[in-house]
C-alpha cells in the first residue's frame, strides 16, 4: 500500500488524478531550513525525514514523503507564518523569475529495507508585476497561507504567471512524472518477488 505522509490536498489531488492510489498519514516534522543549507538540500531533507517518520510507524507500506520549496535571489521561501510575512513573500516574486523545488522520497521501496530512494525536481516560474492592492487583496482571500511562496499557481495567482519552464504538478506541490517514475523504478522488483513466492 502507498501511503502519502502529507495532508496537503493538492498532493492528493495530483496523485488521484494521475490513477496511483494511496491512503493518507502525515508526518510531524520541523520544516525549518538549516542555516547554510541548499534549497534542493533542504526539500530532499525534508521528503525523507516525512517519509521515514511515517514508515516507521508503517514499515509494512510503502511511504512517500515531499516537500516543496520556492527560491528567490538565493532566499528559501518557505510556508508564510502570518499576512506580513504572505505580502513580503510576494514582493519578493513579483516582476522575478523564481524556482520551485519539491524533494521526494520513497521509504520501503525495497522490501523491508531501510534505505529510502530521494530526488528532486526543480521547475522555473515566471511571475508578472504584482501591485501593493493586487498583494492585499490576494492575502486577504486567504490562499496563500499554507503555501511555500504564499501562492498557488492552480488558484487566483495563476492570472500573475505567465510562464513556467518545467514541471507544472511541481509547482502545485508534487513532481507527478517523478513519483511515478521512483515508485515503478522501485516496485517492480518487489512486486516480482512477491510473485515467484510460493
Amino acid at each position: 500500500m502507498l501511503v502519502l505522509a502529507s495532508a496537503s490536498p493538492r498532493r492528493q489531488e495530483l496523485l488521484r488524478n494521475a490513477g496511483i492510489p494511496f491512503v493518507v498519514h502525515p508526518a510531524d516534522v520541523d520544516e525549518t531550513p538549516i542555516r547554510g543549507e541548499s534549497a534542493r538540500g533542504c526539500a530532499e531533507r525534508l521528503a525523507r525525514e516525512k517519509a521515514l517518520n511515517v514508515w516507521r510507524v508503517r514499515p509494512q507500506d510503502v511511504v512517500l514523503g515531499a516537500d516543496t520549496v520556492v527560491v528567490v535571489g538565493g532566499e528559501i521561501l518557505g510556508k508564510p507564518v502570518d499576512a506580513e510575512d504572505a505580502a513580503r513573500m510576494l514582493r519578493m516574486l513579483s516582476g522575478r523569475d523564481h524556482q520551485v523545488i519539491t524533494g521526494v522520497c520513497v521509504a520501503g521501496i525495497n522490501a523491508g529495507e531501510d534505505e529510502p530512494v530521494t530526488d528532486s525536481e526543480t521547475t522555473l516560474v515566471t511571475v508578472s508585476p504584482i501591485s501593493e492592492d493586487e498583494i492585499r487583496e490576494y492575502v486577504a482571500s486567504g490562499e496563500p497561507m499554507d503555501k511555500a511562496g504564499a501562492y498557488a499557481i492552480q488558484g487566483i495567482a495563476s492570472r500573475w504567471i505567465p510562464r513556467i519552464e518545467g514541471d507544472y504538478s511541481n509547482v502545485v506541490g508534487l513532481p507527478v512524472a517523478l513519483v511515478y517514475r521512483m515508485l515503478t523504478r522501485g516496485l517492480k522488483p518487489h512486486i516480482e518477488r512477491q510473485a515467484s513466492q510460493p
